[in-house]
């Protein structure tokens, strides 16, 4: 008898990186994704397909990267950066045959060359250079669920406007059903960030936004949006209050919780529950999945997790010339010097183990959570999908393995997010405190001494493109005024992308971060300027004219973006 399904949800997210950069930061963090994530992914569902086996993964692909995934730019940008790599490993391969390097050590830079012209290969033909378009096949045929994220992976609960959340909202669904034809059931909150319904204020003194101003709840935005479900993670699920329980199939008739009765609500991860910011449930609620914190932290943990298995690829240790990898972990604790040369023979075996100790863990998770409630269990294991084959190269091969075992196993299936909603038909109702999946489960990788400034230039573009709505767009507009609020509009997406306070607190690419944020701010407020410009002229100089050309070159996404998104007045 089952005992419950496993969620498996991979976030699939990059900041807008084309035309800002290549190496080591800009375009070639899409193509190490391209090459060592999203095509080794694409393979390992399909040959399970070819098996018999579905894979009923469950994964989100943010806006802003479905953008650059079909960029025209991006087919030409991949093929150059794998010949690039093919060349480099050629080059290894006569200066180590030169200097009489290890046999072993010569034979891994052809594995290179052979590893990165079968990538090329597969994008070329066998994905007809489009990463989107082989998801969609794959979500068509009812093999995977594809969720949305918001478009340009803004923070949502700290944005100052409501209309920036919408926006962010809106346009990732309107995204969606324009690559997947089809309107997106789930979303990814970026960094799995929440806010319920409360009079807020900003924690930085920026008017308007430290005013206090009661606001809707997360929940309540996406309810309008027609979006199901989202993720959070457990310590929050921990720490919610259970307000009641739908008592109807469709969810109409709620009954509210009094302290006396026993309803069997035990707080666990293992529960599908509806989020709503108050009993007031009509306002609008979302089911959330809870990621499994002990499961998952068997794959993420640096200490603990797979990934630090000794003879696996060492993600850190690059050859000077090539910055091609040629060594396995060794030991995690081990000084660069002493790595040991990587044998990609060796891994199967260790996969194969450690697939199925995942699945041990899984099936007696949700065996005692069945026998102890004599209730189905939901286990949630959400990750990066950069994970799987960018910093952990045998990734990809540990999820093939992870369905191919719950594909055999007697008490555990796999399951898409909608497929275990309709089979649990959840009903308890709770409200969910705020938070993130960050460290300590709150804003502060965002939000800190260090990205302040971050929070006070979004606020103030924030309020100075309201104001100009508020003040000028009650008529209808020019089209070159269109153009430039359009591409304002761009800009104070890209700012608001969540990834620049994340890099800068991690100090992981700091200088580019901040580099990226200053360039968007830069460019959203000479946009402004240019609008309040052409409305007393009426003219946009040739100078203005080519900016405002480049700028829509450089950062080109979102052609379906409408003013009224931002402003539902209009």
């Amino acid at each position: 008898m089952e005992s419950g399904r496993l969620v498996l949800i991979l976030h699939t997210h990059l900041p807008w990186v084309i035309h800002h950069g290549k190496s080591p930061h800009g375009v070639d963090w899409l193509n190490e994704a391209v090459a060592e994530c999203y095509i080794p992914l694409l393979n390992v569902f399909n040959e399970l397909l070819e098996q018999n086996i579905v894979p009923k993964i469950n994964i989100d692909i943010s806006p802003v990267l479905c953008e650059q995934l079909e960029h025209p730019d991006f087919p030409k940008i991949f093929e150059n950066y794998c010949k690039e790599k093919i060349e480099l490993a050629r080059i290894d391969e006569l200066n180590f045959t030169k200097w009489s390097y290890h046999p072993h050590h010569i034979y891994l830079t052809k594995y290179w060359q052979n590893w990165y012209a079968q990538r090329l290969e597969d994008f070329r033909n066998k994905y007809s250079c489009s990463i989107v378009k082989a998801f969609k096949k794959l979500q068509d045929e009812g093999a995977i669920e594809i969720l949305t994220c918001a478009a340009t992976h803004g923070y949502l609960p700290l944005l100052g406007e409501d209309r920036s959340v919408e926006l962010q909202i809106r346009l990732a669904v309107e995204n969606y059903k324009k690559f997947f034809q089809r309107e997106p059931r789930g979303i990814w909150l970026p960094e799995c960030a929440y806010r319920p319904a409360y009079v807020w204020k900003s924690f930085i003194p920026v008017n308007p936004y430290h005013q206090e101003k009661l606001r809707p709840g997360i929940e309540q935005i996406l309810a309008k949006y027609n979006l199901k479900y989202f993720v959070t993670d457990q310590n929050l699920l921990e720490r919610s209050i259970v307000l009641g329980k739908f008592t109807d199939k469709s969810n109409e008739k709620f009954q509210e919780f009094q302290p006396n009765e026993t309803w069997g609500y035990d707080f666990s991860p293992l529960q599908l529950v509806h989020i709503s910011s108050s009993k007031k449930v009509e306002y609008g609620t979302s089911v959330v999945f809870t990621r499994h914190q002990a499961i998952s932290m068997q794959v993420w943990s640096g200490e603990i997790g797979y990934p630090a298995e000794p003879d696996y690829l060492d993600f850190h240790k690059r050859h000077l010339d090539s910055f091609l990898r040629y060594w396995r972990v060794t030991d995690k604790k081990a000084d660069m010097l002493y790595k040991t040369l990587y044998y990609p023979e060796s891994t199967p075996k260790k996969i194969d183990l450690q697939s199925n100790h995942f699945i041990h863990h899984i099936e007696n998770t949700l065996n005692w959570y069945f026998n102890s409630t004599k209730r189905s269990g939901t286990l949630c294991t959400p990750f990066d999908t950069e994970l799987f084959g960018h910093w952990w190269f045998e990734g990809p091969e540990f999820i093939r393995a992870v369905i191919r075992g719950i594909n055999f196993s007697p008490w555990v299936k796999m399951a898409t997010c909608s497929e275990e909603i309709f089979r649990v038909q959840p009903k308890f109702v709770v409200q969910l405190p705020e938070g993130s999946w960050g460290v300590n489960n709150n804003h502060d990788v965002w939000s800190n001494p260090d990205t302040f400034w971050t929070w006070e230039a979004i606020y103030n573009n924030e309020n100075r493109l309201r104001a100009f709505y508020e003040t000028h767009l009650q008529h209808p507009i020019d089209g070159t005024l269109e153009r430039i609020l359009k591409q304002a509009l761009r800009e104070l997406l890209l700012l608001q992308a969540s990834d620049w306070q994340f890099l800068i607190y991690t100090k992981s690419a700091k200088d580019y971060a901040e580099q990226r944020f200053s360039y968007h701010n830069s460019d959203f407020n000479r946009l402004m300027n240019l609008a309040d410009q052409f409305l007393q002229t009426k003219t946009i100089s040739s100078e203005d004219l080519l900016y405002l050309e480049e700028t829509e070159n450089r950062n080109s996404l979102f052609p379906e973006l409408d003013l009224k998104w931002w402003n539902f007045s209009l």
